[in-house]
């Protein structure tokens, strides 16, 4: 025996979707919530409107929302004022240092600020100066500078 859906229903199960917003952050399951919540609206305002245009209408929407967002962000991309956040070794990319410590078959270890890293590059005594010039994870890999 199926019990009927009232309106409410929906409105539980989008705040069920923004919850799992919340848990999984990406910008989906939000327009999913929203969809749910104009799906109660207009169960609410059409009692009588039977579960399948319902579904319908709740698929719809998600479906249509979801791709209204995505074509809105690629037009307006989110930027964030600190774009190397995650990606730390990134922001020492073409910036020089001394050598503390000679690189010996091509590793060695350079004290950049409060941090030792681990490096990658040719062969050369403490002293000298290199350039990083990619990042490999956490190792940097470096050219002497002439």
């Amino acid at each position: 025996m199926m019990r009927e859906i009232v309106f409410w229903h929906w409105w539980a199960f989008g705040a069920l979707l923004l919850i799992l917003e919340l848990l999984a952050p990406g910008m989906f399951f939000l327009w999913m919530a929203e969809a749910a919540g104009v799906t109660g609206l207009l169960l609410w305002m059409f009692p009588t409107l039977p579960l399948e245009y319902q579904v319908i209408a709740f698929s719809v929407m998600s479906i249509a929302s979801i791709g209204v967002f995505r074509k809105y962000l690629k037009k307006h991309p989110i930027v964030s004022d600190q774009p190397l956040l995650n990606r730390r070794t990134a922001i020492y990319i073409g910036r020089v240092f001394t050598l503390e410590q000679p690189i010996i078959n091509g590793q060695g270890r350079i004290h950049v600020d409060d941090t030792s890293w681990k490096i990658h590059g040719d062969d050369c005594p403490a002293g000298t100066k290199v350039r990083v010039v990619d990042a490999d994870g956490v190792v940097l890999k470096v050219l002497v500078v002439e």
